[in-house]
């Protein structure tokens, strides 16, 4: 069954209604929250240009599109996978933080039906002993992490858990690190960087910075732990930690590009030349440490992960280019793996 093309004209009841409210009760259209992923992936237009938010309001006269994904035949409930291992770092009876290996879809979509981490995850906790305030194909996620990057994430067992989690993010009072290392040389130790972030209305794969006032604020903070000189097929290097205040979209991926310094080995917004991405053919971007307050139990929940060892490889590369850690650096880079300057 091919997609379907969805238009509709905004009469007098619609006028005023948020856009996936709006495209929710038009023949047709799948639930609310399906309709508020449509406008996410950039598949509706408001009077042919893409919408960027799912609250924008429609006016009287407006005429939407939307572009409808065929469904792919549904199993039923959400299988679950065993085989799928689950690198488990804190568990109670509420809430999950795992390591998320590179490669592993967070939820099912299409070409990825059974081998998600939402399959995992209900192997292990169990259907009924996951929020679902995501849906039903998205049990116990809390926010997600792009297939290939790696590290921590939270999963919630109830809906409780999970809307108080999301809350944190909300507040910016979930702290969440990563580990970057970028193409360049970058001179500020630390900084931070602001911006709208939309979908692309050239590619709908990719995000953008943009000034439209629908795109969505971003924010990210970021300190330099060590720099390294260019090479014959390189401009040099810089491993930075940055922070999460706000959780866009391929975020971190899109502001190191904006500042012209993108992921070694992003194949989305970075440089597809093997020799400067040392062979890494997936974003050097790991989740490395998460640090909250247990929303029910109200314990300090502290865990770092390692870097992965295809990551590491790629440190050990290019060490001997290396033009020597910030304290920063000296501080954080030993708790990554990583050896000595």
């Amino acid at each position: 069954m091919p997609d379907r093309l969805v238009e509709a004209l905004v009469g007098p009841d619609g006028d005023g209604m948020r856009l996936d409210s709006f495209l929710a009760t038009r023949d047709g259209m799948p639930s609310r929250s399906a309709c508020a992923r449509l406008v996410e992936e950039g598949a509706v237009t408001i009077n042919g240009t893409a919408a960027t938010t799912k609250a924008e309001r429609v006016l009287l006269g407006d005429r939407i599109q939307a572009l409808v994904p065929a469904p792919e035949p549904s199993p039923g409930a959400l299988v679950p996978n065993p085989d799928i291992e689950l690198d488990v770092r804190f568990e109670d009876d509420y809430l999950l933080v795992l390591s998320k290996q590179a490669g592993l879809v967070c939820h099912p979509s299409p070409g990825h039906v059974d081998d998600t981490l939402a399959n995992a995850l209900v192997a292990h906790c169990g259907a009924d002993h996951l929020g679902m305030l995501q849906g039903e194909d998205r049990p116990g996620i809390v926010h997600r992490l792009d297939m290939d990057t790696s590290g921590l994430m939270l999963a919630a067992k109830d809906d409780a858990t999970q809307g108080a989690l999301q809350d944190l993010i909300r507040l910016r009072t979930l702290d969440r690190r990563y580990i970057t290392l970028v193409h360049g040389y970058i001179a500020a130790d630390e900084g931070t960087i602001t911006t709208g972030i939309a979908r692309s209305r050239r590619d709908r794969l990719r995000m953008t910075v943009s000034d439209d006032p629908m795109a969505r604020e971003a924010i990210t903070t970021f300190r330099v732990l060590e720099r390294f000189e260019a090479g014959r097929f390189d401009e040099g290097f810089t491993l930075v930690e940055c922070h999460l205040y706000t959780g866009r979209t391929h975020q971190i991926r899109v502001h190191m590009r904006h500042t012209n310094h993108a992921c070694v080995g992003d194949q989305l917004y970075g440089r597809g030349d093997d020799r400067a991405n040392h062979g890494l053919r997936r974003q050097f971007l790991h989740s490395w440490s998460v640090r909250f307050d247990h929303p029910v139990t109200g314990e300090r929940i502290s865990c770092r992960d390692t870097l992965p060892q295809d990551l590491l490889a790629i440190l050990d590369d290019i060490a001997p280019t290396s033009m020597g850690r910030t304290e920063d650096g000296e501080r954080i880079c030993p708790l990554l793996g990583m050896t000595g300057a």
